[in-house]
C-alpha cells in the first residue's frame, strides 16, 4: 500500500547533449573565423619593446595614429597615408567633436625620436590632450640606457 522506493518501474532520464555540442562547435568556428579580423594593426609597424604592464582600456572608440618606417602617417586602419598638413585638420575636427577623445600613437621602432615627437606635437596642436604610446608588451629587446 505504501510507495516503494527503488528503481522498479521507473525510467531513467538522460540529458541529450548533442544540441549543446552542435552549438558549441558553431560558436568555435565563428570565433576562429572572426579572430583574425579583430587585429587593429592595419599598418605594418615594428613597435618598440617595453616590460611595463598594459594600461586598462576605456570604453571609447579607439583612434590610432600610425607611422611606419617610411615615415608615412596613417589614421586608424585607412590604407591611404596622410601628410602632417592633411592630418592636422582631421584631428582638429575629431577633437572638436569629442574633446576627451584619446589618441594612440603607433610608431615604428626604427624611427628617430624627433619623428615621434613630431606626431605627438601634431596631436597636441589639434587639441587632443590624451595621447598614449603603443608598444610591444613582450619586453624583448629592451636595452638599458648608457
Amino acid at each position: 500500500m505504501g510507495m516503494s522506493g527503488g528503481s522498479q518501474g521507473s525510467t531513467m532520464a538522460d540529458i541529450n547533449v548533442t544540441p549543446l555540442v552542435d552549438v558549441m562547435l558553431v560558436l568555435l568556428i565563428i570565433f576562429m573565423v572572426t579572430a583574425p579580423m579583430l587585429n587593429n594593426a592595419g599598418v605594418e609597424v615594428d613597435l618598440p619593446k617595453s616590460e611595463a604592464p598594459p594600461l586598462p582600456m576605456e570604453d571609447q572608440q579607439q583612434l590610432i595614429l600610425s607611422m611606419n618606417a617610411e615615415r608615412m602617417v596613417f589614421l586608424n586602419d585607412q590604407d591611404t597615408p596622410f601628410s602632417v598638413e592633411e592630418l592636422l585638420p582631421r584631428l582638429r575636427a575629431i577633437a572638436e567633436a569629442n574633446p576627451e577623445q584619446p589618441i594612440f600613437l603607433r610608431a615604428d621602432g626604427s624611427l628617430p625620436y624627433r619623428e615621434v615627437v613630431g606626431l605627438l606635437d601634431v596631436a597636441k596642436r589639434a587639441g587632443m590632450p590624451k595621447v598614449g604610446l603603443v608598444f610591444d608588451p613582450t619586453g624583448a629587446g629592451v636595452q638599458e640606457a648608457p
